[in-house]
């Protein structure tokens, strides 16, 4: 979507595909509230600010939409896309897909939230290395952690968006 068609489309339109990068409404509010844009770096000056801003219900809210680390979103709608591609080099092997697993269960357990972390460019060995060391943080420090990874997340696939030319 270039930027003219960000500015200029119904926030109809606009709404689902910001949801999709970040299903957290006061963001999505936020960004569109801002409209029009002089370029897309102040739209992701916009949505990075929006995101500073999480509550602890639109991280919950947008967590729902985010499948757990290691495990293939399905679908062919735009975020189970992303999270796949965002979790591209993550390692399918079984070692590394059970290693996940048990992080996965023992970080739900723990924080009764799925694990979320900025995958994008990450190895398996780098997600297992934070996942094991995000389960000893205090639950605010963990909260935090998470609404910053979720505005990363945001704000990537925000970029990806404008940068898809007539895409939507």
């Amino acid at each position: 979507m270039d930027l003219q068609t960000f500015n200029t489309a119904s926030p109809d339109e606009v709404r689902p595909v910001l949801q999709a990068c970040c299903d957290a409404p006061t963001w999505v509010a936020a960004v569109l509230a801002g409209r029009p844009y002089a370029g897309a770096g102040d739209v992701l000056r916009a949505a990075d600010e929006a995101a500073r801003r999480f509550t602890a219900a639109d991280v919950d809210q947008a967590l729902a939409a985010h499948p757990r680390i290691g495990e293939r979103a399905e679908g062919d709608h735009a975020e189970a896309a992303w999270s796949r591609r965002e979790q591209a080099a993550v390692g399918t092997g079984e070692d590394t897909a059970r290693a996940l697993a048990e992080g996965n269960r023992a970080y739900e357990e723990r924080f009764g939230r799925v694990f979320l972390i900025c995958a994008s460019g990450l190895s398996a060995d780098e997600v297992l290395a934070s996942l094991r060391d995000r389960l000893g943080n205090e639950d605010d420090k963990e909260a935090a952690v998470v609404a910053d990874e979720l505005r990363k997340i945001a704000l990537l696939r925000l970029e990806r968006v404008l940068a898809e030319e007539g895409s939507r």
